[in-house]
C-alpha cells in the first residue's frame, strides 16, 4: 500500500504499523504483541457419526444439571398437591361429622311436654328432665323377652333424672320412682304413674309442682334406646360392689368394674331387689350407667370411628324423643351436660320408702331455682337421698 512502506529502510514486510517494528528502538514503544493460538490436536478416530466435544472421559459421570428454576414438574411431585389432598380430606370428615347427626335428628320424634296453666317462672340456667320410659314401643316379642321388660302395653317412667346447668356446677337429682307425689286431677301417688295417667305434661306438671322448678327441655329414652347407645359405643364399665343376681331384671354380674353390652347395661339400671333399700339403690345404679356412657360418647374414638359414629347416632331416632321446643343444638347440650355432672344425688327423702323430706327438699331445690348449685352442701346431696348417707 502506497506510502505506508518501511521508513526506516530495513528490509521488513512493510507491516510494523500494524505490529510495531520489533526492536526496542522502533518508533512504537508498545507494539501490538502476537496473540499465541493453540491448536487442538486431532480427535481419534471411531466408529459411527464422530463426536463433536471429542473423547468421552473414562470413570463416574458426574449427575446431571438440575433443572433450571421455573422448570414444569409433574403434579404428584408438588408439595402443594399433597396439602390440598390433606385438607380436602379433613373437610369432608367435618362434613360427615356434622351431617349424619343431622340426618338422624330428621327423624327424631317430638314431644309436647309443657303443661297447660300455671307454672313455675322462667329461671336462671337450665333444667331438663330426663325420663327413661319402659315402653316396649319398637322392641320385637323376641326382644322383650331377652331384655326381660316384660308387659307390652306397660307405659311407666322407669327412671326420672332432673339435669341443671347453669353458671354453678352440674347438678343431677334422681326422683325415685316410688315417689308419693301430688298428681293434679288424681290425688296423691306413685310419681311414675303420673306418665301413664297424663302422658307427659302430666308428668311434668306433677313435678314442677313438687320442686318449684321450671322445667325448660324435655329428653325421653326407651329401653332399646339404652341398648342400642351403649352397643353402639361398644360397651360401658360398670362397678357394682356386691354379686348381683336378680331374676326380675334378668341381671347376672358379679363383683367388681367389668365392662358389659347394652342389654346387661339395662338390667343394672333396672335391678331394685338385691338392696334392702330398693329403688333408692337403683337409682344410684341408673346414675353410674347414665356417667358410663357420656364418657364414652364424648370419647375421641366414639368421634374418630365412622361406624361407630354412625352406629351412635343411628340409634337415636328409634328410642330416643325430645321436647317440641329442643333442636339439635339443645340436644347436643344435654349430651354434653350429662358427661359434666358435678353433683349427682338422690332427692332427700325421710326413709327409704322414698317419702320425700320436705325441708330438706325444699332447700335443695331452691338453690337450684336460684342457680346457686355451688351452695348445694353434702347433706342435700346423697347418693340414696337419706341423711346419714
Amino acid at each position: 500500500m502506497a506510502g505506508r512502506g518501511n521508513k526506516s529502510g530495513d528490509d521488513g514486510d512493510g507491516f510494523d504499523w500494524v505490529y510495531g517494528s520489533g526492536s526496542p528502538g522502533g518508533s512504537d514503544p508498545e507494539p501490538t504483541r502476537r496473540i499465541p493460538v493453540q491448536r487442538r490436536p486431532p480427535a481419534e478416530p471411531y466408529a459411527g457419526r464422530p463426536d463433536p466435544v471429542g473423547p468421552r472421559p473414562a470413570g463416574p459421570q458426574p449427575p446431571p444439571p438440575a433443572p433450571p428454576r421455573g422448570a414444569r414438574r409433574g403434579r404428584w411431585s408438588r408439595p402443594r398437591t399433597y396439602l390440598r389432598l390433606v385438607l380436602l380430606a379433613l373437610v369432608l370428615w367435618l362434613v360427615y361429622l356434622v351431617a349424619v347427626p343431622l340426618v338422624a335428628w330428621n327423624r327424631v320424634d317430638k314431644v309436647d311436654f309443657e303443661p297447660s296453666g300455671d307454672r313455675p317462672a322462667e329461671q336462671p340456667g337450665t333444667t331438663y328432665l330426663l325420663v327413661g320410659s319402659d315402653s316396649r314401643a319398637g322392641l320385637s316379642p323376641a326382644e322383650r323377652k331377652r331384655l326381660h321388660t316384660g308387659d307390652a302395653e306397660s307405659e311407666l317412667t322407669d327412671t326420672i333424672l332432673l339435669l341443671h346447668t347453669g353458671d354453678g356446677p352440674t347438678t343431677l337429682v334422681s326422683i325415685p320412682r316410688d315417689s308419693p307425689l301430688d298428681i293434679p286431677g288424681f290425688g296423691v301417688g306413685k310419681v311414675n304413674s303420673a306418665y301413664a295417667k297424663g302422658g307427659t305434661p302430666l308428668l311434668v306438671q306433677t313435678l314442677e309442682k313438687a320442686t318449684g322448678l321450671h322445667v325448660d327441655q324435655y329428653v325421653e329414652i326407651g329401653f332399646g334406646g339404652l341398648v342400642g347407645v351403649v352397643d353402639a359405643v361398644g360397651g360401658i364399665e360398670i362397678c357394682p360392689k356386691k354379686r348381683i343376681k336378680d331374676k326380675d331384671s334378668g341381671l347376672n354380674v358379679k363383683k367388681g368394674c367389668q365392662e358389659v353390652d347394652g342389654a346387661t347395661a339395662l338390667a343394672y339400671s333396672r335391678a331394685r331387689k338385691h338392696s334392702p333399700i330398693s329403688d333408692l339403690a337403683r337409682v344410684q345404679q341408673q346414675r353410674e350407667v347414665i356417667a358410663a356412657v357420656g364418657d364414652k360418647v364424648l370419647s375421641p374414638w366414639s368421634v374418630l370411628n365412622p361406624v361407630r359414629w354412625w352406629r351412635l347416632n343411628g340409634s337415636v331416632p328409634d328410642f330416643f324423643r325430645f321436647g317440641e321446643t329442643s333442636g339439635p343444638v339443645d340436644a347436643g347440650r344435654w349430651a354434653l351436660a350429662m358427661t359434666k355432672v358435678e353433683k349427682s344425688c338422690t332427692v332427700p327423702v325421710a326413709r327409704a320408702d322414698t317419702t320425700w323430706d320436705a325441708e330438706r327438699a325444699r332447700r335443695l331445690f331452691g338453690r337450684i331455682a336460684e342457680d346457686r348449685t355451688e351452695e348445694i352442701t353434702k347433706d342435700l346431696c346423697t347418693a340414696t337421698g337419706l341423711a346419714d348417707d
